[in-house]
């Protein structure tokens, strides 16, 4: 649980670093869960001929898949895309991830900030990063690539402007500064900032003095945590190995998510533990719906952001 002092720190800068919070057997689990995965997708990718036989374990497989074009990072994220949805976009939902997203001390920090009424929102990510000379030189998703300057309420639907969330960024790998660990610009004073939707959705040119960032390392299992104000980015990846985190979100149950689209849970409940959510496979089910249901529709975007706008030229 946090400290009155960590919770005062939280309220004034944006940001807490809390680290040793995913015990070992969690991100190992994980670990375990994505190298069977990326073996299927990469043994598919081989009878198709598109790379080549290897008997390297996961991260070489993760390499050699990415220089050869094929897409790692849909299938094995934790949600849909914001572009266009099929009836088959690839996506994963399984145990030891879910394990993480509802783990009892990572939502002790949640609780500690925005009460015991927790809702896992469905702005949530994997983001697994190569090395910067192994990037395409066209890659600009921030799943995979630097992420740009960005405040969390920025990337949602104007519903939630109102919405008590945080965000969790959970690291599987240690996160460095050589290998591109998260930065943050303290304070949430100025509100929310406008943005554009170029590469990235990022906050508008000239609109944050990046002069004041400071790096936030934090090794395997610490958790970094976000108010939705604060202004954050991450650095490149400038060592010779992957860097590997997760985002999750979470808000008070009840208010909106920023994508009321796709599916949220009940996390947590003190009032009414009977709502919580407690099987992966219904977590997976709620998702598959939600592709279904909108591989039928309009597409819906995820920002509300115009790149003509005054302040994006």
């Amino acid at each position: 649980m946090l400290t009155q002092d960590q919770i005062a720190r939280f309220r004034t800068d944006g940001y807490l670093v809390v680290p040793g919070v995913i015990p070992p057997r969690v991100i190992d689990a994980i670990r375990v869960e994505y190298a069977a995965l990326m073996d299927s997708l990469y043994a598919n990718w081989q009878a198709q001929g598109l790379v080549p036989e290897t008997r390297g374990g996961f991260w070489d497989k993760l390499s050699r898949s990415y220089a050869a074009g094929c897409d790692w990072f849909q299938p094995m994220d934790i949600s849909l895309p914001g572009d266009e949805i099929a009836a088959d976009t690839p996506m994963h939902f399984g145990p030891a991830v879910f394990d993480l997203v509802i783990d009892d001390r990572l939502l002790d920090l949640i609780e500690a900030l925005i009460g015991p009424e927790i809702t896992s929102n469905p702005i949530q990510h994997v983001r697994i990063k190569p090395p910067s000379p192994q990037l395409a030189a066209d890659e600009v998703r921030a799943h995979i690539t630097a992420t740009d300057w960005h405040q969390d309420r920025g990337v949602g639907h104007e519903q939630a402007d109102t919405t008590d969330m945080v965000t969790a960024w959970v690291a599987i790998t240690d996160a460095t500064v050589e290998n591109g660990c998260l930065q943050v610009v303290p304070g949430i004073g100025d509100g929310l900032l406008p943005h554009c939707p170029q590469k990235q959705t990022a906050i508008a040119p000239g609109r944050l003095d990046t002069g004041r960032a400071v790096p936030l390392p934090v090794a395997s299992g610490g958790v970094v945590l976000f108010h939705p104000l604060v202004p954050h980015a991450s650095l490149p990846n400038r060592s010779d190995g992957f860097r590997w985190s997760f985002d999750l979100r979470y808000n008070v149950t009840g208010q909106h998510t920023g994508r009321e689209h796709f599916p949220s849970f009940v996390a947590r409940s003190r009032a009414a533990p009977e709502t919580e959510l407690r099987d992966w496979r219904a977590w997976k089910a709620l998702w598959e719906d939600a592709r279904a249901r909108l591989s039928r529709k309009a597409h819906i975007p995820i920002h509300r952001w115009a790149s003509d706008a005054p302040y994006c030229a």
